[in-house]
């Protein structure tokens, strides 16, 4: 089959490599129908963290496909079923799983890598495919509106959602997010479909903060026009109760820790790559709490799902771009010179 694979930073490759199979009675291969590129994807692509032992390893964390073969012990799915694939898989027995949290499943892992099939690529072998799965409607398989509404479930919808929940976004209340990345905006929206009254974004790029507004940003603060947390304290009446830092950079965290108000949430979902400290004086002594961390995508994917399927939920602008499966080096470039905000692969 083909797939995306990593050669080098700069440097991402669609090549042959063996078709997946069978491995475990709880495996299930299925075929790739929608993949995307995540910004987290850029990290290694920018050459941002140790690439090290990583040349050929299988890229994408991102699919929805349909099931082709089942092991013997795999009792939830059948071939020819349509399934959508949190970005991380879980057994859905061990004590993280059953808690909520299946990112920490000690038997878990991601898609891509040196050892497991990765969503931009033809097909996927599925691990546990039981609990990692989630089946979604067969007429979903030939919906292309209703894919590009259910991709971004996979990983960013699912971590805008994590980044609201740790920082107790409430109905009625008041959410900042920073970051106008594809995690940020979907942030943006599932903080008003949690019912924030008053939702402030902050990025750096006009068109992004333009889907902020649809997504139901109440204000946007463009950083690029500096003074942004004077701004954002003035939109906030002095600083929000709830806020969302959803980059992974020290000048994003350290916006949210100015902008959070006594006794409020800041939370973070963005891979903290950039951040080298916190301001835990200020956090101590003001009753500020920071919550957050890899997102259980899994564990919000019924519910997300059920608000999309019911036309409630729509994140699919965030997919701005789209490429076939021999073009992903293409939307690799695109993404790293901000002509995209996230790529949808057509397999």
């Amino acid at each position: 089959m083909r797939a995306t694979v990593f050669q080098a930073p700069g440097d991402v490759r669609v090549a042959d490599v063996p078709d997946p199979a069978i491995r475990e009675p709880t495996d299930v291969v299925a075929r790739v129908l929608r993949g995307a590129i995540c910004g987290s994807d850029l990290w290694a692509y920018r050459g941002d963290i140790d690439t090290a032992g990583r040349a050929g390893n299988r890229l994408g964390h991102e699919w929805i496909g349909i099931v082709e073969e089942v092991g013997a012990r795999v009792e939830t799915l059948s071939p020819g079923d349509a399934v959508i694939a949190p970005f991380a898989f879980s057994d859905g027995t061990c004590e993280f799983c059953l808690a909520g949290l299946p990112t920490s499943c000690p038997s878990g892992g991601a898609w891509g890598g040196p050892d497991n099939d990765g969503g931009q690529g033809e097909a996927v072998r599925a691990p546990f495919a039981d609990a990692s799965l989630v089946k979604i409607p067969a007429e979903a398989a030939t919906d292309d509106d209703l894919l590009a509404k259910l991709l971004p479930l996979t990983d960013v919808m699912g971590t805008g959602h994590h980044a609201a929940v740790c920082a107790r976004v409430q109905p009625g209340g008041t959410a900042v997010v920073v970051g106008d990345g594809a995690v940020g905006l979907c942030a943006v929206l599932a903080c008003n479909r949690l019912g924030a009254d008053r939702i402030v974004s902050v990025g750096r790029h006009k068109d992004r903060l333009q889907i902020a507004e649809r997504f139901g940003a109440t204000h946007v603060v463009n950083e690029h026009d500096g003074e942004t947390v004077e701004r954002v304290r003035e939109l906030t009446h002095g600083g929000a109760e709830s806020v969302l830092e959803c980059v992974g950079m020290q000048s994003s965290m350290d916006v949210a820790v100015d902008v959070v108000r006594p006794g409020g949430t800041v939370s973070f979902v963005g891979i903290p790559i950039g951040v080298e400290k916190v301001d835990l004086q200020r956090m101590f002594g003001e009753n500020i709490a920071l919550r957050g961390g890899v997102a259980p995508v899994r564990a919000y994917l019924p519910d997300l799902a059920a608000d999309v399927l019911a036309g409630w939920l729509d994140p699919s602008p965030v997919l701005d771009m789209t490429v076939d499966l021999d073009d992903v080096p293409d939307g690799y470039r695109a993404m790293t010179d901000r002509i995209a905000v996230k790529v949808k692969i057509d397999v």
